[in-house]
């Protein structure tokens, strides 16, 4: 009733309003300290409405206004009237009389209004300045706006702050919530307190994120800023204190792994290293489920699937629990099929499956195609190669799914250009240059053009080599080369033609055994000193050589060892003719050990030990012999000095040698410092006496690079014959052994 009622009277109000309320009168205003211009009287009927209490008469009488509402219904369900009629009956507003303006003040000035027709004369400037021309610019005195460093100088200065974390430090959580705090980051500075604040509510959120991560997930973290008080009692520094409450640990109740049924049947959860009462922290648990995806593709299936775990919490009871669900789509268990190719070809198929180190019907394993991708990168032929399984519906009698592997080939450029240079105390400089064209005869025929510039040793050769022939990483090439080498022991114009068999360490698959076998017909004109004759005379020697090589291998790197051992020996049955044919044996053999003393200190060894048998020294082409000293070998001493001299004190080789060298080889980040000993010498016996032994001793440097480490050793012979020098250098690439 009250509803309907209300809206009946607004209705009825709007539509009187406008005829009751005509446009404001205006008003005559007065000047301060004289009396309100009064207008003309009303009508005394208007004036009967009553006065308000200052005297202001209405401008329409109550009855009059009471008098123009229309009656109001009785019947609450009555329609309303239309809006016609209600206009019709509505009766007329009377006229209100507006007030005439009051006569003008005394002295004020009074305008006429113009009648029709009449112009508007010129109107004279008030002020004859105004009729003046502008002032030219130039003339005015202007100070320059402040500058950006003006106004930074006015800033107000940035406040300091401390910052005070408790609750993290006891779960291990304080060096990962330094690394990520926003406190932190900002360095103890900020503009204003309301920054301080900003940065203390995000650490706030990263401090529960962190303890949740542990599996605390009722954690809570409140910070709070304190004013410190400095000695001279004034305000000092903000201290934001942040306190993390861990609360309650969540533990896993039960862990239920939902997926197909594998082979065997426990594959999933065994590789899935979660159990019943672990707390459920966030890293451990992807990590297990990360290796899910990992152990499952090497062990027969590659389209595993991990889906989205489900861990349902629940905080009632003595202890918070998680209920842990893992879906998990292994795929069909599989083995290999075979090899398909699409793109840009680089190798046919026939040349493919020379890499593959599994065999057809084989069960599927990620690391054996991870391997075979790695082998084809590493022929330096491709821009970009993928090795992808792809299901074929071929099931095997076992079971499994035969899978393809589709290899995607992007070719890649096939010339090279290299360099390589070092220097060391007797040897000079040596320079080294090739061009390399690795697939100039399909496939991987390679064609090498080297070329030689050094102050006692210079050369040219030529290489054909074909890489991975008809077997992987088994490598055949033929050499030929003509060099000139001219040092204290020997001045020697040497022509070479050679061919070898190798199966050989590659950084992506180093070996356990390799070896190497070959031919060798080198003919050489020398200069040699004759014992009988007293003098140095030259003599030409024809020698035919069957060399080969044995490597037994257990370190951990090929180009850097940190830990491990290796053994090799060399074997080259030899054929002289300078006059008679003089058959004899060149032997050698080399023992190397790494030991990590800890992460950053690793002790080297080296032994080494040849000899060469059924030949007399001086039958030797001097090329031929055994000398020491030098960076590869007693470092202190000059290139190839160690061993018997003639009588003009020139080194003229020996038989047999032994060597010896420990080095302590410490690293901090990309550089390292390596104290080193060696001893040895060269003996005109057929086996080495380990007598008068050579010691020399220095330290080095390294910069450690990805393609190995730089070297620079500078070293003293500490038990130095006349003639040697007090300071060798070596400056090389790759350890000393």
């Amino acid at each position: 009733m009250a509803e309907r009622i209300g809206r009946h009277t607004w209705l009825a109000f709007a539509l009187i309003a406008p005829t009751l309320f005509p446009s404001p009168v205006s008003a005559q205003l007065s000047k301060p300290g004289t009396a309100p211009a009064q207008g003309p009287s009303l009508p005394q009927d208007q004036r009967d409405g009553g006065a308000d209490p200052q005297g202001n008469a209405p401008i329409v009488p109550d009855a009059q206004f009471n008098a123009a509402l229309p009656p109001l219904s009785g019947d609450i369900d009555a329609p309303l009237e239309p809006l016609s009629s209600m206009a019709k009956d509505q009766p007329q507003s009377p006229t209100i009389p507006v007030p005439q303006a009051a006569p003008p003040l005394p002295g004020a000035q009074t305008t006429q209004p113009l009648a029709t027709g009449e112009a508007i004369g010129a109107i004279a400037p008030e002020d004859p300045q105004l009729a003046q021309p502008l002032t030219p610019l130039g003339s005015f005195e202007s100070a320059p706006l402040e500058t950006a460093a003006d106004v930074k100088s006015q800033r107000a200065p940035d406040i300091r702050y401390d910052m005070d974390v408790r609750g993290l430090a006891e779960l291990n959580l304080d060096d990962e919530f330094k690394g990520l705090s926003a406190l932190r980051e900002g360095k103890g500075k900020a503009a204003n307190a309301t920054q301080v604040s900003a940065r203390a509510r995000e650490d706030e959120q990263l401090a529960i994120r962190l303890m949740k991560s542990l599996g605390y997930y009722d954690a809570t973290a409140v910070s709070t800023l304190q004013r410190e008080t400095a000695a001279d009692g004034e305000a000092g520094r903000l201290k934001v204190v942040l306190t993390a409450t861990p609360g309650r640990l969540y533990r896993l109740s039960s862990i239920t792994v939902k997926a197909q049924p594998t082979v065997p049947t426990d594959l999933i959860r065994s590789n899935l290293p979660l159990k019943v009462g672990d707390a459920i922290e966030a890293a451990r648990i992807e990590g297990a489920e990360a290796n899910v995806s990992l152990v499952l593709p090497q062990r027969g299936y590659p389209f595993v699937k991990v889906g989205q775990r489900d861990i349902l919490l629940e905080d009632q009871g003595p202890e918070p629990v998680g209920a842990y669900t893992l879906p998990v789509d292994t795929g069909p268990r599989s083995s290999f099929g075979k090899l398909t190719t699409v793109g840009d070809k680089v190798f046919d198929l026939d040349h493919l499956n020379v890499f593959p180190r599994f065999d057809e019907g084989q069960l599927y394993d990620s690391r054996l195609t991870d391997d075979l991708r790695n082998a084809l990168v590493a022929t330096g032929l491709f821009n970009g190669v993928a090795v992808e399984p792809k299901q074929t519906g071929r099931i095997n009698p076992d079971g499994t799914e035969q899978i393809d592997l589709q290899v995607t080939q992007t070719k890649g450029p096939a010339r090279t250009l290299s360099g390589e240079g070092g220097y060391s105390t007797g040897q000079g400089v040596r320079l080294q240059g090739s061009f390399t064209n690795r697939n100039a005869f399909s496939p991987e025929g390679a064609i090498i053009a080297s070329v030689i510039a050094g102050t006692q040793e210079q050369g040219l050769s030529g290489t054909f080599r074909r890489s991975n022939a008809g077997r992987r990483d088994r490598t055949f090439q033929v050499i030929a080369s003509a060099s000139h080498q001219n040092y204290d022991a020997f001045d020697a114009f040497i022509g070479t033609v050679a061919f070898r068999w190798s199966y050989d360490s590659t950084p992506i698959w180093q070996k356990k055994l390799t070896y190497a076998f070959g031919g060798e017909l080198t003919g050489t004109n020398e200069s040699v000193y004759d014992f009988a004759r007293g003098e140095r005379v030259r003599g030409t020697y024809g020698i035919a050589a069957i060399p080969g090589q044995v490597v037994f291998d257990q370190s951990n790197d090929l180009l850097n060892p940190t830990r491990g051992y290796r053994l090799k020996l060399n074997l080259s049955p030899e054929t002289s003719v300078r006059g008679a044919v003089r058959p004899y044996a060149r032997t050698m053999v080399e023992g190397t050990f790494y030991y990590p003393f800890n992460d950053s200190l690793v002790i080297a060894g080296r032994a080494r030990a040849g000899a060469i048998f059924g030949i007399d020294r001086d039958d030797l082409a001097p090329s031929r012999r055994y000398y020491g000293g030098g960076g590869g070998s007693v470092r202190g001493y000059g290139f190839q000095r160690l061993g018997p001299f003639d009588p003009q004190g020139n080194p003229v080789g020996g038989r047999s040698l032994n060597e010896f060298a420990l080095e302590a080889r410490y690293r901090f980040g990309n550089f390292g410092i390596v104290p080193f000993v060696d001893a040895g010498n060269s003996y005109e016996s057929t086996l080495p006496t380990g007598k008068d032994l050579r010691f020399g001793a220095g330290i080095g440097g390294r910069f450690y690079t990805n393609f190995g480490p730089l070297r620079v050793d500078v070293a003293t012979p500490l038990n130095p014959r006349p003639g040697d020098g007090k300071v060798a250098l070596y400056i090389s690439i790759g350890q000393a052994f």
